[in-house]
């Protein structure tokens, strides 16, 4: 059974068990000013192994499913055994890193929280778009672009969310999940970088 498969089962589990104890979802969430006041820094990690509802859920499940399984195959290729662990990695971390800029901003704010796996499930998708940039990423089955086009789109529109509070999603977890998610790739393997930037040198909207 792959990593990625563990972690959606886990996942799953871990929201399926939250919303049935209410108590159990208070202490899993991000909760900025608990954790720096109470030191409950597990938070960084179980928030992202609970979800507001399924559709919440299977959106990010979805997603790192088809992802997930390529990046996990790709480290297993250039890294062998390692490359488990890096990918496990490169989510878990990609989940803490991804709430820190929203943690030091609301650690006074006691009616703060969020909850959510896109840190991670970010991390793994920009890891995926350093990896073949030129993959085709569909939306809605029907309008697909290469990968870099919709990931640069992406960081734009969470860059420009993240500075406007008209919903309660935490844009800036999307924004940083995949700034990680390439920085960690990229370190793994600097010719990762140098690869990436070699297969955009040939891409051509005309071809």
């Amino acid at each position: 059974m792959s990593i990625t498969v563990i972690i959606i089962i886990a996942t799953v589990v871990a929201s399926m068990a939250a919303w049935k104890n209410s108590r159990l979802f208070q202490k899993w969430m991000m909760h900025p000013y608990s954790i720096y006041h109470n030191k409950q820094y597990y938070r960084l990690v179980t928030s992202g192994f609970i979800h507001g509802g399924y559709g919440h859920l299977l959106f990010n499940m979805f997603t790192f499913y088809f992802f997930g399984n390529y990046v996990e195959r790709a480290f297993g290729v250039y890294f062998g055994i390692p490359g488990n662990f890096y990918f496990l990695s490169l989510y878990l971390f990609g989940i803490v890193i991804a709430d820190l800029p929203s943690y030091w901003k609301n650690k006074a704010n006691v009616n703060y929280s969020a909850i959510g796996a896109s840190g991670g499930v970010s991390a793994v998708l920009f890891s995926s778009i350093l990896l073949n940039p030129l993959n085709q990423i569909c939306l809605y089955l029907y309008f697909c672009f290469p990968g870099f086009i919709l990931g640069a789109v992406y960081l734009f529109y969470t860059y420009y969310k993240s500075n406007n509070l008209s919903d309660n999603i935490n844009h800036d977890a999307h924004l940083y999940g995949a700034l990680f998610g390439m920085v960690f790739t990229g370190i793994l393997r600097p010719r990762f970088l140098f690869e990436f930037i070699e297969q955009l040198s040939r891409f051509s909207l005309f071809n």
